[in-house]
C-alpha cells in the first residue's frame, strides 16, 4: 500500500485493538514463555518479578516455573538493551542485539555520567573490569569499588553504573527467579553463554529488528519504533524495507508502517480485562501511547504504576502485597467510573492475579468486588 493520502486510516480505537492482538492480549496465547519472549523482542525487566506477570497476562499455560528453568538454563537473560534499561531477552537475542545497541548504550551512559567520571580512560576502565565480571558474578558497586583506586575523582558506583553499559554483561540467576530476592550479581555474556556475541551485519540485524518490531507492535510510526528501540539511523533500515511494508494513517495523517501479513482486528472486536506490570511493552513501546493510554495518564507509563486494561484501554492501577497467611492482596485503583459489568471483571481477574502471585493460596481483592 502506497504512501499518498489515499492509505487507510485506522482510529485510535482500530490500533488499539491491534496492538493487543499483536501484544497478546486480546486473548491469551497458547504458546510458550520461550517462544513469546521472542516475539516480543525482549520483555522490560528493571524490576525482576515484573516478567513473571507480563507472561501470565498473555499466556494461556504459563507458570512462574516455566520462566525459572528457562533463566537457569540461560535460554533467557537479563541484560541492558533498549533505552538503556534491562530487559528479558532470549540468549540468542542478547548475542544478536547487543552489537547494534553498543554504541547508544555508550552514548547514553556517557551523557548521563561523563560529568561525574573525570580522568576516567573509559577503554581502560573496561579492559580492567572485564576479566573481575567473567571470573565471578559481581555487583557493579563492588566492582566500582575494585577499581576506584585507579580513579579516585570517580565514585565507585558511578564506575559500576557505566561498565554496565560499555560491557556486555548479564544478571544472574538467582535474581530474577520467582518470589526471590538476591543480589543484580553481572557476569560477561561470554562467561554466561560461553558464546561471543554475533558477529553479523549490522544491516541484516537492524532489518530483521525493524520488522519483528512491527510484528510485535506494529501498525507504528517511525517516531514510535524510535521510542521502543532507542536507536537512531532507522530512517535508512526503514527505507530499505519499505517495498516489503504496508502502509496506513492515524487520526493525526500519521504514516504508519506494517508488515503484510500481521493482524488487524475488527475495531469492535470486545477486549479482555488485563493487569499489566510495571512498564510493560504494550505501554511504553510507542512515542503516541494514546493508543493504549488516555494522554492525562501517560505519566503513570513512566512511574512504575502497574496498569489496569479496561476495554483495552488504561483504566486503573493494581498493587499487590503479601498477607502474613501467605496469600497475597491485590488493590485496585481505578481512575475512571468503572460500570457494574467493569467493575466484576476487574474484580474477577484481580482474583485470579491473586491466586497467581500467591501460588495458588487464596487471595484477596480490595478497592473493587470481584465477580460473585
Amino acid at each position: 500500500m502506497g504512501r499518498g493520502a489515499g492509505a487507510v486510516v485506522l482510529d485510535r480505537r482500530a490500533l488499539n485493538r491491534a496492538t493487543l492482538a499483536r501484544q497478546l492480549l486480546l486473548r491469551r496465547d497458547p504458546r510458550g514463555a520461550l517462544a513469546t519472549v521472542r516475539h516480543l523482542a525482549g520483555l522490560q525487566a528493571q524490576e525482576p518479578q515484573e516478567p513473571h506477570v507480563g507472561l501470565w497476562s498473555r499466556l494461556a499455560a504459563f507458570r512462574p516455573g516455566e520462566l525459572d528453568d528457562l533463566l537457569v538454563s540461560r535460554r533467557v537473560v537479563r541484560t541492558q538493551l533498549m533505552r538503556r534499561t534491562l530487559h528479558l531477552v532470549t540468549a540468542e537475542d542478547c548475542l544478536r542485539l547487543r552489537s547494534v545497541h553498543q554504541a547508544i548504550l555508550v552514548a547514553r551512559a556517557t551523557g548521563t555520567l561523563g560529568r561525574r567520571l573525570p580522568g576516567v580512560d573509559l577503554a581502560a576502565l573496561a579492559a580492567a573490569a572485564e576479566p573481575l565480571f567473567a571470573a565471578e558474578p559481581r555487583t557493579l558497586p563492588d566492582v566500582g569499588r575494585a577499581l576506584a583506586g585507579r580513579w579516585p575523582g570517580a565514585a565507585a558506583r558511578d564506575l559500576g553504573d557505566v561498565l554496565s553499559s560499555l560491557l556486555p554483561l548479564v544478571q544472574t540467576t538467582p535474581r530474577g527467579l520467582w518470589r526471590q530476592q538476591a543480589p543484580a550479581r553481572n557476569t560477561t555474556v561470554r562467561a554466561w553463554l560461553g558464546r561471543d556475541l554475533a558477529g553479523e551485519s549490522p544491516d541484516d540485524v537492524l532489518d530483521d529488528l525493524v520488522l519483528r518490531y512491527l510484528r510485535a507492535y506494529g501498525p507504528a510510526a517511525g517516531a514510535d519504533l524510535r521510542a521502543w528501540s532507542g536507536l537512531s539511523g532507522l530512517p535508512a533500515v526503514v527505507a530499505r524495507l519499505r517495498p516489503r511494508l504496508r502502509a496506513f494513517r492515524d487520526e493525526r495523517g500519521r504514516e504508519l508502517l506494517d508488515v503484510p501479513d500481521a493482524p488487524i482486528p475488527d475495531r469492535d472486536e470486545p477486549a479482555p480485562v488485563r493487569f499489566l506490570p510495571a512498564c510493560d511493552n504494550a505501554v511504553l513501546g510507542y512515542d503516541d501511547r494514546s493508543r493504549i493510554v488516555a494522554d492525562e495518564h501517560r505519566g503513570l507509563s513512566v512511574t512504575g504504576a502497574r496498569l489496569v486494561l479496561v476495554d483495552g484501554s488504561v483504566a486503573a492501577t493494581w498493587t499487590g502485597r503479601e498477607r502474613e497467611d501467605g496469600g497475597v492482596a491485590v488493590t485496585v485503583q481505578p481512575l475512571r467510573p468503572l460500570t457494574p459489568a467493569e467493575r466484576g471483571e476487574v474484580g474477577a481477574e484481580a482474583a485470579d492475579l491473586a491466586a497467581f502471585l500467591g501460588d495458588g493460596a487464596p487471595g484477596t481483592v480490595e478497592g473493587i468486588r470481584p465477580a460473585g
